[in-house]
């Protein structure tokens, strides 16, 4: 490699990591008076080159008004994924939607342990005692959603009021840059007099089926020959809510390539 081509890479690559760094924050959208925070990344950043390797990724959105109202509930959300990564559920057990309706996140974990395939935490607002918020643990199980591959999304909340939530996440895939399509509609949480207004999730799960070693998500690191890493639009996302009104963003990361 000459002088030239050291030099114009060694930019690119000041460029990519100053980009990245710029770019590994939430993305805040605004429609009104309703404003989203959007964000998602995934661990690890160091990927093989070609094949897909094991990842888990993580998701945060939180939901507010710019006057402190409980903002509208969302009814629809869509998160597309970027192609260079992949969902593997064969061979994972899967947990029925009933096995999960009115139930404790206890209860949940005893019945459907074995489908699990991440966690984490939500605030929900309740239209009680002006507007209470309740925080409480979410659980993501492997299951089927309308016949199909999909995740239900396990929410409790045990006070001031026992209320079960499970979102089912339909998973489809189509040719593009964004190959893997995260879909679903929100039931009413409380005959729809409260909100989740915010939800934080990591996924990722590694497991063996006959002896072979599997991950729910794996990726690989799509940089051009030569160049150790990129960055790319990593998840395209949209939000409908109850009021009609619909938001878009999408994120862009970045990761290295693993030799």
């Amino acid at each position: 490699m000459g002088p030239r081509r050291r030099l114009a890479t060694f930019v690119l690559l000041l460029a990519a990591i100053g980009a990245s760094a710029a770019l590994a924050r939430a993305d805040t959208i605004q429609s009104g008076d309703v404003r989203v925070s959007f964000d998602a990344g995934f661990t690890p950043r160091s990927l093989p080159r070609e094949r897909p390797a094991p990842i888990s990724v993580h998701f945060e959105g939180r939901i507010s008004t710019t006057d402190g109202a409980r903002p509208p509930a969302l009814r629809r959300l869509r998160v597309e994924l970027n192609s260079a990564g992949q969902v593997e559920t064969r061979g994972l057990p899967r947990c029925p939607t009933s096995l999960l309706q009115s139930t404790s996140s206890h209860l949940a974990l005893a019945r459907c342990r074995a489908a699990l395939v991440g966690e984490g935490t939500f605030v929900a607002q309740l239209p009680v005692e002006r507007r209470l918020l309740v925080t409480g643990r979410a659980l993501v199980f492997n299951g089927y959603v309308g016949g199909r591959p999909g995740m239900l999304i396990h929410i409790y909340v045990s006070d001031p009021v026992r209320l079960t939530l499970v979102i089912p996440i339909r998973i489809g895939h189509r040719a593009g840059g964004f190959g893997t399509v995260l879909t679903t509609t929100v039931p009413k949480l409380a005959g729809g007099s409260a909100s989740i207004v915010q939800l934080r999730l990591r996924i990722g799960r590694r497991f063996r089926v006959g002896g072979e070693r599997r991950s729910y998500l794996s990726a690989a690191c799509a940089a051009p020959d030569g160049f150790p890493g990129a960055v790319f639009s990593f998840a395209r996302s949209s939000f409908s809510f109850s009021d009609g009104r619909t938001m878009h963003t999408v994120l862009s990361r970045s990761c290295q390539v693993r030799k």
